[in-house]
């Protein structure tokens, strides 16, 4: 007999005549194992199944003592010796169910794939697990329309979003998501991820795959989240959808929807600039898998966050009050009984040097030094928005959206870096003239949640900034040169359509390398 065996994740075609064929798993770094494996199904047994033709051109099954027992239409065969099968019938091997299909002509099978493969993503969530099925409908007119190169780019991809559940943060991972697209979609050559602000109607980036930055329609963008659908946009007979797409020669591009429930998440995009190059249904059918996946983790990830986020504050309020008045509290919204937990964006900025500067110097030369430069770099800080929470030695750090919002934080802290780092130079060619010590600055910027206000003693209470974020912003502050500005990721994808940017990386001490971005420019409209 011939079977032809499609795997959801890959494709595994056996065009060879058998009377018998055998069902199982083969074990890892083995060369031989199963006619029909399984793998990665790790739910089935080495030797699971046997499954042959007999001499009146009947088929059978038989379970061959595994582990989790095999279904047929339901029924659990293991022990019950050889069961008749039919053309339609139903097999659950572990967790892959395979649809069996009879041929007209004299070959046994015809063809054994899976129904329905159930894919449990709890790794993504934690606590919380959720399940992704396609559907036997789905599954067959998926498995039928794509060739076997798609199925198996189809199977590395769905590798990768297994892969979100060992990440610590599912932002780990979409850069690798972003980059793994591009290699797999023929003629793609470029790549981004957009995530829509809960809060806001801004589309922040994530991910991006391109050496001339991100490349992405706004409006086609807008329109695949609008739609709830993915589409190819052809150049050459859609007209002009964004000056972005004309500038950095779009002749092809596809955009998918990250979509949870009926709600917009984001959009995966990739395109070329060949006009030779256009992609196919099955491309578009490979991105919106993609994006279905990411979807589901990201809003896995999301209500995760908020479990934990609840927790922490429950916690909280359980070491001050009774388990009824933190209820209360928890149910009124109101968990912070002094200051305020926001996002914020941080500006720390530092002298390059200051130690070995100062060092010979008179302390009255080194008090002038800081005097002069901070009553230089002060003002800035307060002309663009922002509040100073402290002076640290040669240091200053500021925070924008505090303690009043700010939509416009993000500029507000880039522009003020870049004016102070103009000031800075015309600071220097001044002191310099009249024989006086010079300096440079570096300058950090990073954003993210603080609990901010005023905090302290009764009678020694002074505004400040609390929370992890700062500590951060302090790390892309160190490693910033002189006369350089880093901002961290989390910012950029506020900006990146304002901005002009090259890439970089820091070395911190406690958390490795870290991505970063040296501001060149801002692009004032």
């Amino acid at each position: 007999m011939r079977i032809s065996y499609s795997f959801h994740g890959q494709l595994n075609v056996f065009d060879r005549a058998v009377k018998e064929v055998s069902i199982g798993r083969r074990p890892p770094g083995a060369t031989t194992g199963p006619d029909l494996d399984l793998s990665p199904d790790n739910t089935v047994s080495r030797s699971h199944a046997r499954l042959w033709q007999d001499d009146e051109r009947r088929y059978w099954i038989e379970d061959m003592g595994s582990t989790h027992g095999t279904l047929l239409n339901g029924r659990e065969i293991k022990g019950g010796g050889a069961c008749e099968i039919k053309s339609g019938d139903r097999v659950q091997i572990g967790e892959t169910v395979l649809q069996i299909d009879f041929a007209t002509t004299p070959s046994a099978i015809s063809s054994l794939r899976p129904a329905a493969q159930m894919l449990s993503i709890s790794e993504l969530g934690g606590e919380v697990a959720s399940e992704l099925a396609l559907s036997q409908a789905q599954s067959g007119e998926l498995l039928q329309a794509a060739s076997a190169d798609i199925m198996s780019r189809l199977g590395l991809l769905f590798d990768l979003i297994l892969q979100c559940g060992n990440a610590t943060q599912l932002d780990d991972v979409l850069q690798q998501m972003v980059n793994r697209l591009v290699e797999m979609i023929p003629g793609a050559t470029r790549g981004a991820l957009l995530l829509h602000g809960r809060e806001s109607d801004t589309m922040l980036l994530k991910a991006f795959s391109s050496a001339q930055g991100p490349v992405v329609s706004e409006t086609l963008a807008r329109r695949a989240m609008q739609n709830g659908t993915g589409f190819i946009w052809k150049n050459a007979s859609s007209g002009n959808d964004g000056s972005s797409l004309a500038r950095y020669q779009v002749e092809c591009a596809m955009y998918a929807p990250l979509m949870w429930q009926g709600t917009p998440l984001g959009v995966m995009c990739v395109d070329n600039p060949i006009e030779s190059e256009v992609f196919t249904s099955n491309d578009l059918r490979l991105l919106m898998t993609a994006s279905h996946f990411l979807g589901l983790a990201l809003a896995n990830q999301q209500l995760q966050e908020e479990l934990r986020r609840e927790s922490s504050i429950k916690a909280k309020l359980l070491r001050q009050f009774s388990p009824q008045i933190a209820e209360q509290l928890l149910a009124h919204g109101t968990t912070q009984l002094s200051g305020e937990r926001s996002e914020v964006t941080i500006l720390c900025l530092d002298i390059r040097g200051f130690t070995i500067l100062t060092k010979d110097m008179k302390p009255v030369d080194v008090v002038e030094l800081l005097n002069d430069y901070f009553n230089r770099l002060t003002p800035i800080i307060l002309a663009h928005n922002g509040t100073i929470d402290k002076y640290i030695g040669d240091a200053i750090l500021a925070v924008y959206g505090s303690p009043k919002a700010d939509p416009d934080q993000h500029l507000n802290a880039l522009r003020a870096a870049l004016d102070m780092q103009t000031e800075m130079e015309k600071s220097n060619r001044a002191r310099a003239a009249k024989g006086k010590a010079t300096c440079q600055i570096g300058i950090g910027v990073h954003c993210g949640e603080v609990l901010h206000g005023n905090i302290g003693a009764v009678d020694q209470v002074s505004y400040t900034i609390i929370g992890e974020a700062v500590n951060r912003a302090t790390r892309y502050g160190d490693c910033a040169a002189g006369g350089k500005i880093l901002l961290s990721p989390q910012v950029y994808q506020w900006v990146w359509k304002q901005v002009e940017v090259e890439p970089a990386t820091i070395e911190t001490k406690h958390e490795g390398s870290l991505p970063a971005f040296r501001l060149l420019s801002i692009k004032e409209s």
